[in-house]
C-alpha cells in the first residue's frame, strides 16, 4: 500500500501547476445544479470517494459533468478536499480540489456522501487504516472490513453547486478551513485527471446538451431496486435517508446470501479477462466514401484500445512478478489487486466512452425522396 501511495504522489507531482489551485477562465453564469446519482460500491481498503462536480471546457463554451468515482489516496492519511465554483471579481472561478491532512474549504456545496458542505464525514483513518462509514458510503463488508456506522448531518439540502453570486451558497471559510489551505498538498492524482479528460471528450455529458442532467454512470434508482441499499433517489448524491443506519446495512446482508446462492460471475482484475472488442458490422448509409471513413476510423480506434489494453496488461504483469520475487505478503498482494481492479475497470469505461462517441458520428442513411403515386385509370 505505502509503495502505491507513494507512486501516485510521484505521479501527482508530475500533473503541471496550472491544473491545482484555482482556474484562471472566469464565467459569467454559475454551472448548473448538482444531478441526483447513486454511488457504487468501493472496490476495497485504501479507497476514497471523490465526488461528481461541473468542470468548464473553455474551448466550447460549456460546463460538462464529471461523475464522481473511487480513488485510492495518494498518501496514508490524506483526505479528498473537493473543488468548487466560487464568484469573484465579476465571474466564477473553479477552486481545484486537493488531498491533504485535512478537509479544507470546498464552498459549503453540499456534495453528499459525507461531504454535506462542512469537513467530510464519510471516514476516517486509524492507524493507516482508513475506516468507512457505512452511512455515507456504498460499502461491502466482504471487501471493506473497517467499517463504522455514525449518522450523517445534512448541513443543506441544496443543491447548489456554486459558492456566492446570485443564488450560490452563502458561507465564507472558517479560520480552520483556512489553515487547512496552507498546508502541505497533493494535486488530483492522475487517476482523476485521465478520469475528468474522458468526461471532457464526452458530448452526452455537456450541459448544453443534457440540461443539466447528464447521463450518470452511476444513476440513482429508486426504492429497493439497488443491490447495495435500499434507498431512494437523493439530492446531489446524498446519503441514504433510511429510518436508521442500521437499516442501511439489511439490503447488504440480504444481498451478500442471494449472492452465495448463485455462482458469482469471474472477477475482471486485468485487461486480459476482459471480453475482446467486437468489430461492429459494416454500414451501408448510401454514401461509399462516408461509410469507408467511418470504418477505417472504427478500425483505428479498435487497434488503438487492444493497444492500450496490452500496455496496462504487460505493466500489471510485471508488478505481479515483483510481488513474486519480493515474496509479498497476501495483504500486500490483496492491495495490488484493488488497484489493477480499479485501472482496468477505469479503462474498459473510458473505452465504452470512446466508442459511443465515435458511433455517435455513423453516417446515417438518407431519407427515401420518391414517394409511390397512385396509378391512373384509363
Amino acid at each position: 500500500m505505502r509503495t502505491i501511495r507513494i507512486l501516485l504522489a510521484f505521479l501527482a507531482l508530475a500533473i503541471p501547476v496550472t491544473l491545482f489551485g484555482q482556474v484562471s477562465v472566469s464565467i459569467s453564469v454559475g454551472p448548473p445544479a448538482l444531478p441526483v446519482y447513486d454511488q457504487p460500491v468501493c472496490p476495497g481498503d485504501g479507497y476514497l470517494w471523490t465526488p461528481g462536480y461541473w468542470a468548464y471546457d473553455d474551448s466550447i463554451s460549456d460546463y460538462y459533468w464529471v461523475d464522481g468515482e473511487w480513488v485510492m489516496a495518494p498518501e496514508e492519511g490524506f483526505l479528498w478536499t473537493p473543488g468548487y465554483w466560487g464568484w469573484g471579481d465579476g465571474g466564477y472561478r473553479f477552486n481545484e480540489g486537493y488531498w491533504g491532512p485535512e478537509v479544507g474549504f470546498y464552498g459549503g456545496i453540499n456534495y453528499g456522501f459525507g461531504y454535506s458542505g462542512e469537513g467530510y464525514e464519510g471516514g476516517r483513518w486509524d492507524n493507516g487504516h482508513f475506516f468507512y462509514n457505512r452511512s455515507a458510503n456504498n460499502v461491502d463488508v466482504a471487501r471493506n472490513h473497517d467499517v463504522y456506522d455514525q449518522p450523517i448531518s445534512n448541513r443543506n439540502e441544496s443543491r447548489v453547486s456554486f459558492n456566492g453570486g446570485a443564488g450560490g451558497i452563502e458561507v465564507r471559510a472558517t479560520s480552520q478551513q483556512e489553515a487547512a489551505t496552507r498546508q502541505r498538498h497533493v494535486a488530483p492524482v492522475a487517476a482523476q485527471t485521465e478520469h475528468a479528460k474522458t468526461a471532457q471528450a464526452n458530448p452526452e455529458l455537456r450541459a448544453s446538451s443534457n440540461h443539466g442532467n447528464p447521463p450518470i454512470a452511476h444513476v440513482a434508482k429508486p426504492e429497493a431496486v439497488n443491490e447495495h441499499q435500499a434507498a431512494t433517489p437523493t439530492l446531489a448524491g446524498a446519503p441514504s435517508r433510511s429510518s436508521g443506519a442500521g437499516a442501511a446495512t439489511e439490503p447488504r446482508v440480504e444481498n451478500q446470501a442471494k449472492q452465495s446462492e448463485n455462482t458469482p460471475p469471474r472477477p475482471v482484475n486485468h485487461p486480459n479477462d476482459l471480453a475482446p472488442i467486437q468489430h461492429p458490422q459494416p454500414i451501408n448509409s448510401g454514401n461509399d466514401r462516408a461509410d469507408k471513413k467511418y470504418q477505417k476510423q472504427q478500425d483505428n480506434l479498435i487497434a488503438k484500445q487492444n493497444q492500450e489494453r496490452q500496455s496496462l496488461q504487460v505493466k500489471q504483469d510485471s508488478e505481479h512478478l515483483q510481488l513474486s520475487q519480493q515474496k509479498a505478503s497476501d495483504s500486500r498482494t490483496q492491495q495490488v489487486e484493488q488497484k489493477h481492479q480499479q485501472q482496468t475497470q477505469q479503462l474498459s469505461e473510458r473505452h465504452s466512452t470512446q466508442q459511443q462517441a465515435l458511433q455517435s458520428r455513423q453516417p446515417q442513411p438518407k431519407p427515401q425522396k420518391q414517394q409511390n403515386r397512385p396509378n391512373k385509370s384509363n
